[in-house]
């Protein structure tokens, strides 16, 4: 199958526009890869089937190590809607040529990275569960917005800014080159 015949989802979360930067940089780079793309909010997004994609991306920000509530939510109300469906399966057997990735921003004024991973890892589930393979997770600093100390004296240091150009320039790369390896 050529890269133009095959389509993303990129599916995001944003409250202060730092994972909104983010999809719409991973989003360019799938375009620029070749893929068919489709960015939508999470609020917007209720009756998308995963399984009309080559690829989903899922893209949040990390609270208390945990996605948002409203990105849990919808993911469960997809996980029930699929399993309704008998979309889940014992053993989670892989569906040819369905793929996730997860993208997660979060700040540093706690433990940083830390505290993204377990948020990442639950989300990824819910695609693995359906059979999708998780290509990847991405973690993207970010800025804490609404707080000058949080946004330049917790453990990352001053992120205040991010994700700056260069880093969405990278991630636009990093996009690009994943649909190499699908």
């Amino acid at each position: 199958m050529s890269n133009a015949s095959r389509n993303a989802l990129v599916l995001y979360w944003s409250r202060t526009g730092n994972t909104a930067k983010v999809a719409a940089a991973i989003e360019t780079g799938l375009r620029a890869g070749g893929m068919t793309t489709l960015l939508r909010q999470v609020a917007d997004a209720g009756d998308l089937d995963f399984f009309d994609f080559d690829l989903v991306c899922l893209g949040f920000p990390s609270y208390n190590w945990h996605p948002p509530r409203a990105v849990d939510d919808y993911l469960k109300g997809k996980f029930a809607q699929y399993r309704s469906q008998d979309k889940v399966l014992p053993g989670a057997p892989r569906v040819t040529g369905k793929n996730a990735l997860i993208f997660c921003t979060f700040s540093g004024p706690h433990t940083g990275l830390r505290e993204a991973i377990p948020a990442g890892k639950y989300a990824a589930q819910f695609f693995e569960h359906l059979g999708f393979a998780v290509v990847d997770e991405w973690y993207v600093l970010s800025e804490f917005h609404g707080s000058e100390e949080l946004s330049t004296q917790g453990r990352m240091g001053n992120i205040k800014g991010l994700p700056d150009t260069a880093e969405l320039r990278r991630i636009e790369e990093r996009a690009r080159l994943l649909v190499l390896r699908l």
